[in-house]
């Protein structure tokens, strides 16, 4: 039966943890060799995916997928413009007739769009993949100083 939970703790270097399932019950113990993801990407409040089997000693999850990676480098879902103002559009696109956005609002959107989009990123990933990004629109002139 597919279910879902919380990592309650996962030792990467012995290889085992357990999990809190969301549904009423006892932990259920996770191994390394049941993970579909990098074993380093299971943290303590990891919200995941797995079957549940019982085990030898009692219940045992298989098949353990990554649902939601928390990560204490994340930064707000939606940041401020530099300016303190909105972005003009939800869908992030300039309205007919304006000018290319700034490099600052260009930054902000960017670092919206990876947030949402790979939400295991750290802050340090998100600033090297977004000045690569920011340099090469610069070269275009997709964006305006």
């Amino acid at each position: 039966m597919l279910m879902t939970g919380k990592v309650l703790r996962f030792d990467e270097d012995r290889g085992y943890g357990f999990i809190a399932p969301a549904e009423a019950g006892e932990d259920v113990f996770m191994h390394a060799n049941d993970l579909l993801d990098a074993k380093y990407l299971y943290q303590e409040g990891s919200e995941v995916e797995f079957f549940m089997e019982m085990g030898d000693k009692g219940p045992k999850a298989s098949q353990i997928r990554l649902v939601y990676q928390p990560s204490g480098n994340r930064l707000p879902a939606r940041p401020a413009l530099p300016d303190g103002s909105a972005a003009d559009r939800q869908d992030g696109r300039a309205a007919a007739g304006s000018a290319a956005p700034s490099v600052a609002r260009f930054r902000t959107e960017l670092t919206e769009a990876l947030l949402e989009s790979a939400g295991t990123l750290t802050a340090d990933q998100i600033k090297q993949v977004r000045e690569c990004v920011v340099g090469l629109a610069s070269a275009r002139g997709w964006i305006t100083p």
